[in-house]
């Protein structure tokens, strides 16, 4: 019995999934895998990292089937390549969901060789960056074709619904490396990533880390997420704080926006976007409105006050007209990043798209053609925007 305690001692224990990695198993996970046939992605990531010998080797791996995941969504969406599956080409889902079954494969894994946590750590990191787009920027050489970068998140609130799809995802992979016809006659190139709805990965510089090598090379930028039911929104101001809301592993930040320097950090950024061009511009059926609301507590005050006309001067940010949840921070970051590298003129800013719904009566299937109808209108309506937006003031 001694001897028996003392072998299974010996054995690494494996890691034990995520929070997000643990909705894996749910029925619904499974079936859009399964539907849109990233399925297969997991088990030939796991393969190739068992037959990793080093950690060259097997970061390696990680990278290739990172940025190869990260192809192969864009791809699907785009149209390019077999469906491999019934699960409609323009839905953001299957690459969250597959991204989530390599990060636990990799978390599982038990190589050959020592491999420290540390190391580990390195390793998702690449994973998450590779498979998100955030290291596959590239634009054109040459003064030609203008420069975009946009952003998009995963899907979110998934206690409150599994089956959720995240609209600005499927316009991220929608708008990768197409080109689009500003308002001004002029070409640009659409560059793209997505970030993921946790608050630690934003206060580890995420956000900086994939942003500052382009903005100053883009001729424009907007961040994007889900925001209200049938509109749109250009937020005009940003707040330097967090509310608490829970993120996708069920943990809660409230306090001011962390980022570097925080001696020079100012309560509130604002849009550089073109907002009355966007507003006015007819861009699709959903009405797209300047926002300018925020909540402060003014200066001298104690409480917090929402304010319909933006801040006023001295007030502490309670929520900016984005909120105070994941959207209005990575507004907020990016437009900090911006004032910072000094390119006051570039235009940059957050855009909120509405909730993307499921028909009437739908409480369980993963689509429906009102569900495809909405995300195929707010993707058109996102490169409509960004047209605009890549014209300038």
């Amino acid at each position: 019995m001694v001897l028996a305690a003392l072998t299974v001692s010996t054995v690494p224990a494996q890691a034990a999934p995520t929070v997000e990695e643990a909705r894996l198993d749910r029925a619904v996970p499974q079936e859009l895998l399964r539907r849109s046939g990233f399925d297969t992605v997991a088990p030939e990531f796991a393969a190739a990292l068992e037959g990793a010998g080093s950690y060259a080797a097997a970061e390696r791996a990680v990278r290739r089937h990172g940025s190869r995941l990260w192809q192969r969504a864009v791809d699907r969406v785009q149209g390019r390549g077999p469906a491999r599956g019934d699960l409609a080409r323009d839905d953001d889902r299957p690459l969250y969901w597959a991204r989530l079954a390599m990060t636990r494969e990799l978390r599982a894994w038990e190589p050959d060789f020592a491999l420290s946590p540390e190391a580990r750590a390195r390793l998702l990191d690449r994973l998450e960056t590779s498979s998100r787009g955030q290291d596959a920027i590239r634009y054109p050489v040459g003064k030609g074709v203008k420069r975009v970068l946009m952003t998009g998140f995963d899907p979110f609130t998934l206690d409150r619904d599994i089956r959720i799809s995240n609209p600005s995802g499927a316009a991220a992979l929608a708008l990768d490396g197409t080109l689009i016809r500003t308002a001004d006659g002029r070409l640009a190139r659409v560059e793209t990533a997505v970030f993921p709805v946790r608050w630690a990965d934003f206060a580890d510089g995420e956000v900086e880390r994939t942003l500052r090598p382009h903005l100053p090379r883009v001729d424009a930028f907007t961040t994007v997420s889900q925001g209200r039911v049938g509109r749109f929104d250009v937020e005009r101001f940003n707040g330097a704080w967090r509310g608490g809301f829970g993120d996708n592993e069920n943990l809660s930040e409230k306090g001011l926006v962390p980022v570097a320097d925080p001696a020079t950090q100012p309560q509130w950024t604002t849009t550089t976007l073109p907002y009355a061009k966007i507003v006015a511009a007819g861009t699709g059926r959903f009405p797209v409105y300047d926002n300018t609301s925020v909540t402060e507590v003014p200066a001298g005050g104690t409480a917090p006050v929402v304010r319909p006309d933006g801040p006023t001067p001295g007030s502490a940010a309670r929520a900016g007209g984005g909120g105070d949840y994941l959207s209005n921070e990575i507004a907020y970051r990016a437009t900090l990043l911006r004032d910072r590298l000094g390119l006051p003129g570039l235009p940059g800013g957050h855009v909120h798209t509405p909730v993307l719904q499921f028909g009437a009566g739908n409480t369980d299937a993963v689509t429906d053609q009102e569900f495809l109808r909405n995300r195929a209108d707010i993707t058109s309506q996102v490169r409509a925007i960004i047209a605009v937006a890549a014209a300038g003031r």
